[in-house]
């Protein structure tokens, strides 16, 4: 059996190909790609950090890689990856078969990896890469504190990047809209096609903001403009808040359909969760300033009670996803696993989300190590875990191979250490003072021996993350054969080849409720 996942035309055909999985496909490896270099940056930092004092870096080179890894991760990795799975799996869900407008994600999926390309490219510069961290504040992103082209070479690739990321959401949210198979009302979207959809308006919707602010800075810094620093805040994070669900909604649509084929039911709520996630995406857009409680420029009191507002409609998720799981006959094969660790952990970073979503408590915690620690929490031991659930259950649907169980087991438990041992730290840390962004801190009592814990749980991340890497080159050559549909799923993608053909399915099944297959299978047991 070969797995097909490229096309047979090489590697100028497979760069070139216009068909949804393809592009998929590509933004998956360049994301990975990044991701790869931002958890190289990452480990080269927290070695910086293990102790107080200068041992690895200079401060310039600390501020060029906190800068670079945290561009990469958000621009480069999650958002990306978010899309990327919402491309690749939409079109088979709702039964289409391709996207609206393929030659328009062909070059958006291009747009972000020459993004990347000029982000990075300001280490090869005389003054190196940009250094005012993955936000770009003014003024600190102004040619007075920020000399050289490094940071005009990062606002073009965040600009382009960013202008990728908003064409592939509108292309994935029309092909939602009208490309439906018959049968399939909107009430009858599986979940994780409602979590892209409220994932693509937060984008078209969200993102535009972020080129505005881009286009401050360029003003700053060419024209002599003078920006209001707290209206490029305003702008900035109109786009930053809703990023954070654009990286958290595809994932937990992942979850969603991992916990109702694994508790062998479909999922409680169904309804509720869709109101949720609409909820939570207009709710999303209202609380921006949030982040700027310590400014004094910004209705507090406003801010406070909208963004804690949210845990309503994050309750009714968990809710119905814990309900599933209730009364079911529950499975903990490796997709499970890390979706539960994902439910698990990602109460960690809401909760302490709250916390910073009080004014009183933010103006002790912010910029703080607790800060770096709750968006860690949300998005590595929570929206990461929720990808790589999806990873394995959607592996042998792209491939025909499972990825290894035992390796994939040594994976999880190691992320599972790693993650906790590197971000729960910082949660004490910010508590105790210890500054955001800096290369060296105090040599104080708590600091260097938490900072140490912290470094140390980085290295076995890195470890976890090799592991997975090598599962996937070896599944690939020598994985088990999967089959069409080895894990019993609810939705259409399953209804078809693994892995799919050009044109995705030569036939569909009716389709009466958001789990069409589940519903065959009941029906022959009547």
């Amino acid at each position: 059996m070969t797995v097909a996942v490229l096309p047979g035309r090489g590697v100028i055909g497979w760069a070139a190909a216009a068909d949804h999985k393809v592009v998929a496909l590509r933004l998956t490896v360049a994301a990975a790609i990044f991701m790869l270099a931002g958890g190289a940056m990452a480990l080269v930092m927290r070695a910086e950090l293990a102790q107080p004092g200068l041992q690895v870096t200079s401060t310039e080179t600390y501020n060029e890689l906190f800068t670079t890894h945290g561009s990469s991760m958000i621009y480069l990795v999650m958002i990306p990856l978010a899309l990327a799975l919402g491309a690749y799996l939409v079109p088979l869900q709702i039964g289409a078969a391709d996207l609206v407008a393929p030659r328009l994600n062909l070059f958006a999926s291009w747009l972000l990896v020459l993004g990347g390309i000029s982000i990075y490219g300001g280490f090869l510069t005389a003054h190196g890469a940009a250094t005012a961290g993955w936000t770009e504040f003014l003024p600190l992103s102004d040619d007075t504190f920020s000399p050289g082209p490094g940071t005009d070479m990062w606002v073009a690739g965040v600009g382009l990047a960013n202008l990728a990321e908003i064409l592939l959401a509108g292309t994935i949210l029309l092909t939602i809209l009208t490309r439906r198979a018959p049968g399939m009302t909107m009430l009858r979207l599986p979940v994780f096609t409602w979590a892209t959809l409220v994932t693509c308006l937060l984008t078209v919707f969200g993102f535009p903001a972020l080129e505005v602010a881009l286009g401050l800075i360029v003003a700053a810094r060419h024209f002599g403009a003078e920006v209001n620093p707290v209206a490029y805040l305003h702008l900035f994070w109109f786009f930053g808040h809703p990023a954070v669900y654009v990286m958290f909604f595809p994932f937990l649509g992942a979850v969603a359909e991992v916990v109702q084929v694994f508790s062998g039911r479909r999922l409680v709520g169904y309804n509720a969760l869709v109101l949720a996630l609409l909820g939570f995406a207009t709710g999303s857009m209202t609380v921006w300033a949030h982040h700027m409680f310590t400014t004094g420029q910004v209705p507090n009191e406003y801010f406070a009670i909208t963004s804690t507002s949210l845990l309503v409609f994050a309750g009714i998720e968990y809710f119905d996803m814990t309900a599933t799981m209730w009364r079911g006959v529950v499975r903990m094969a490796l997709p499970m696993l890390f979706a539960i660790a994902f439910l698990a952990q990602f109460v960690i970073g809401g909760v302490t989300g709250v916390i910073t979503a009080s004014p009183v408590l933010d103006y002790h915690l912010n910029d703080s190590y607790f800060v770096v620690g709750h968006f860690h929490y949300t998005l590595f031991a929570g929206s990461m875990f929720a990808l790589f659930a999806g990873v394995y259950y959607w592996f042998p649907k792209v491939t025909g191979r499972f990825l290894g169980d035992r390796m994939g087991r040594v994976h999880f438990w190691l992320l599972v250490l790693g993650t906790n041992l590197t971000f729960f730290p910082m949660f004490v840390l910010g508590y105790l003072g210890m500054t955001r962004r800096v290369a060296d801190y105090p040599d104080q009592p708590g600091l260097d021996w938490l900072n140490l814990i912290s470094s140390a749980g980085a290295a076995v991340t890195g470890v976890a993350m090799l592991v997975f890497l090598w599962n996937v080159l070896v599944s690939l050559t020598g994985g088990e054969p999967a089959g069409d549909d080895p894990w019993g799923g609810h939705t259409l993608e399953w209804a078809t080849t693994s892995p799919p053909p050009r044109h995705n399915f030569d036939s569909l099944p009716p389709v009466r409720s958001f789990a069409p297959l589940l519903d065959l299978r009941e029906e022959r047991t009547l």
